[in-house]
């Protein structure tokens, strides 16, 4: 008996015909659709502050209007946290689109996320629920759940829960439905899409969305329909399953997977089998995201084009500095960054950008402030002096930080399509996470000659945010190469290669049965994406630094 479950959104703003592809393009029991992320949090917080009636993904109404007459037919059902910060205000516009398209749908919702009554000071507040309500709404009938903040896996191990009768405590088949929703949860970044060796991703103009044909025992295999763009196979999955975690130990509401035990093998094209998932029970307690707005941000970008770039940065810094000093931001940061080319043969190559950013918990000193002293600076500084854009008034931008509570303490409640109420009680079993023991390394490899050469030659990466944190997932394709990997790229040496962690935590988890390495850099964002620390905010291009950075690698295996 196979469920298959397929994904038709990574993220809000993904592929408007998405759901339309994955219906028409071959089998699928169960279409998922992922649109929340920290950042979206904060911006259906702001949408909630100008209407109450807002805070959903209303891209998913538009897509649906399109499709819920095709899935209808087809009998698939629908599972989403587009309800975002109000799943309750989604399922009622869904059961009003339906009532205008004629369809007879089974509409119901998941809710008790939103705590944010509990954090005064917060724009939201919403704890990460598992997937055991929208089990509750299948198994009472609903061709489409909506839920708000959940986990991205929940959307898998709810549906595969119901279907296939699994309890609170099938712990392994449960981690593999969670190592399955993790693959499926960011859509074509299984099949071939931000991948490492993309040249090597045939037609990956358009990737098709990826599907898990899921098995009662929790193993699984990815693929994705036929003739689709894009690949499956061990590399893409192995990037997606680094894609944002950690350690041996990946934690849900639902429970614990130990992508330790992960077992990947390529089952035929476009096909990996996924297997040996082992589980553990979830933590007692369950993470809260928190969303506050943290002041105001503005920016301007100096354009030094030519000759003594270094000299003209020192000027402009010296006199923006005198100007305000007069009305000081809380915060000031100048980013050089040297975009130029000696002899260039244009201008833009010729010509390197000097970014300004300042922030304070007043509008009005990143405002008028900055703007005033840049412009006022238009024909007395550096020559050939002009920026980018002038700077606006300055925009206000968000915080995220995580808390947890204990899991007892959130009332999960399963909205069933005929009104009933049904509180879904916590997990009995549960167990507070431990490290697990490093695990043995691979023999190095014999001495030989090196050469001076680009990691990703010979190593993949994909790196991601995790609120101010960031992690870097490494891996390779050769039992060799994670011979010499498994010792070459230390957490030291990784500081060597990334130098804004130099100053900071860097812890690196081995996994083995991946040939990957997972490193963690805490910090390195700040107060998150929404505050946009650096210049890339959510560390998405982390990776693919490490993989351009240059060590000393066995000639063998280049």
């Amino acid at each position: 008996m196979t469920l298959r479950i397929g994904n038709f959104s990574g993220f809000y703003g993904d592929r408007f015909d998405a759901p339309r592809e994955m219906l028409t393009g071959g089998e699928v029991d169960v279409l998922t659709g992922d649109y929340l992320a920290e950042l979206t949090m904060l911006i259906l917080a702001r949408d909630r502050l100008k209407d109450p009636s807002a805070g959903y993904a209303r891209t998913f109404l538009r897509q649906l209007e399109e499709t819920l007459g095709l899935a209808h037919e087809r009998g698939v059902r629908i599972v989403t946290n587009a309800g975002g910060l109000h799943p309750a205000g989604l399922a009622d516009a869904v059961r009003a689109l339906a009532g205008r398209l004629g369809i007879p749908v089974r509409v119901a919702h998941v809710e008790g996320d939103d705590l944010t009554a509990r954090y005064p000071g917060t724009l939201a507040a919403h704890a990460y629920l598992g997937g055991a309500g929208i089990a509750e709404c299948l198994r009472a009938g609903a061709d489409v759940v909506v839920t708000g903040r959940v986990t991205d896996a929940a959307l898998v191990t709810g549906p595969a829960a119901a279907h296939f009768g699994w309890t609170a405590t099938d712990h392994d088949r449960l981690a593999g439905a969670v190592v399955a929703g993790h693959v499926l949860e960011c859509g074509t970044q299984a099949t071939g899409g931000n991948y490492a060796f993309f040249r090597d991703s045939g037609g990956l103009r358009r990737p098709g969305f990826p599907l898990a044909e899921l098995h009662a025992d929790g193993s699984c295999v990815i693929t994705k329909h036929p003739g689709t763009g894009g690949r499956v196979d061990v590399g893409t999955v192995t990037a997606q399953l680094l894609y944002e975690t950690g350690g041996a130990r990946y934690a849900g509401p639902d429970v614990t997977a130990r992508l330790d035990t992960v077992r990947l093998s390529q089952d035929g094209p476009d096909r990996v089998r996924v297997e040996g998932v082992r589980g553990e029970a979830p933590p007692p307690t369950l993470k809260v995201g928190l969303n506050r707005l943290g002041g105001f941000r503005n920016e301007v970008v100096f354009v030094l084009t030519g000759l003594d770039i270094e000299a003209k940065a020192d000027l402009v810094k010296e006199q923006m500095g005198e100007a305000l000093a007069k009305s000081p931001p809380a915060g000031v940061r100048w980013e050089l960054a040297r975009t130029d080319r000696p002899d260039a043969g244009t201008e833009e190559t010729a010509s390197a950008l000097l970014r300004l950013v300042v922030r304070d918990p007043s509008q009005e000193a990143v405002g008028r402030v900055l703007s005033g002293a840049a412009i006022e600076l238009a024909l007395a500084s550096y020559p050939g002096f002009h920026v980018l854009a002038p700077p606006g008034k300055g925009s206000p931008y968000g915080v995220f930080e995580d808390v947890y509570v204990p899991q007892g303490d959130v009332d999960h409640v399963a909205v069933l399509h005929d009104g009933r109420r049904v509180t879904v009680d916590a997990p009995h079993d549960t167990a507070v996470l431990d490290d697990v023991p490093p695990p043995a390394l691979p023999e190095p490899l014999p001495p030989g000659p090196a050469r001076r050469a680009a990691l990703g030659l010979v190593a993949g990466a994909r790196s991601g945010d995790k609120g101010g944190n960031a992690n870097v997932g490494v891996w390779v394709r050769s039992d060799d190469t994670w011979r010499w990997l498994a010792h070459a790229l230390t957490a030291e040496r990784f500081r060597e290669l990334i130098p804004e962690a130099r100053e900071l935590p860097v812890t690196r988890h081995v996994l083995p049965r991946l040939r990957a390495l997972n490193f963690l850099v805490e910090g390195i964002l700040g107060e998150g994406v929404a505050a946009q620390a650096r210049f890339d905010p959510q560390a998405k291009a982390l990776g693919e630094w490490l993989r351009s950075r240059h060590l000393d690698i066995p000639e063998a295996l280049l």
